[in-house]
């Protein structure tokens, strides 16, 4: 199966919060979403052995070279991506599955990806139903709007000792400001849109209370992650 972009396809380049992290936005990635769709709908997903609130499955090496060529004028300018070429390390089909009601502490708050600033994560939605996009968030206690090696021991102590009262207040996705965590940046879901920034930045899928999973691919929260390096 092969994939263009759409003729209508829209970049706009933007930063997050007062630390100014790049933010790729993308609209109208793909010509034919739909196929992609029909790709995931025949796929078996799996659990991962991470905090991501569902199941997976691996996106086709074919599609994974297409969004590599789309995406690297857009790496190099946004980025300063350099002279190597960029790879993936993971590539998934995603669909969130887990209840509010069954996260754990880590998937109840904004989380990194990576302490290495040069890595960067891409989101693809491939829903059409008010699902959620994604949050981005500055940690109050520390000011952190990014976590990388220099700033993960200050950020986990402080982390560790707020999880209690976490654990005591909320039951359920993150989405909007919290005692902890202010929220400095949003992306709703749109259909066909992608996400890349870094690794780094404390983000969090954006679901409302009222999110209720779904296991069907054509109909639940599907979009593509990777992690690139």
């Amino acid at each position: 199966m092969s994939f263009t972009p759409h003729r209508d396809f829209s970049v706009q380049r933007l930063t997050i919060g007062a630390e100014r992290a790049p933010l790729l936005v993308i609209d109208n990635f793909l010509a034919n979403p739909d196929d992609l769709i029909d790709v995931a709908a025949s796929k078996s997903f799996g659990d991962v052995a991470s905090n991501y609130p569902g199941v997976r499955s691996k996106v086709p090496l074919t599609f994974q070279q297409f969004l590599l060529d789309q995406l690297r004028p857009e790496l190099v300018q946004v980025f300063g991506w350099g002279a190597t070429a960029p790879r993936f390390t993971a590539c998934h089909f995603s669909l969130v599955t887990t209840p509010h009601s069954q996260l754990n502490y880590q998937q109840r708050i904004p989380h990194i990806d990576s302490l290495m600033s040069n890595e960067l994560a891409l989101i693809l939605y491939l829903f059409r139903a008010d699902l959620g996009g994604t949050s981005f968030y500055r940690h109050r206690a520390t000011g952190f709007e990014y976590i990388d090696q220099s700033r993960r021991a200050d950020y986990w102590r402080h982390v560790q000792a707020e999880q209690a009262a976490v654990e005591r207040m909320s039951t359920g996705y993150i989405d909007g400001d919290t005692e902890f965590y202010e929220r400095v940046g949003q992306q709703d879901g749109v259909f066909n849109r992608m996400l890349v920034y870094r690794r780094t930045s404390l983000h969090s899928g954006a679901l409302k209370a009222n999110f209720v999973p779904e296991h069907d691919p054509r109909k639940g929260r599907l979009s593509v992650n990777g992690f690139i390096a």
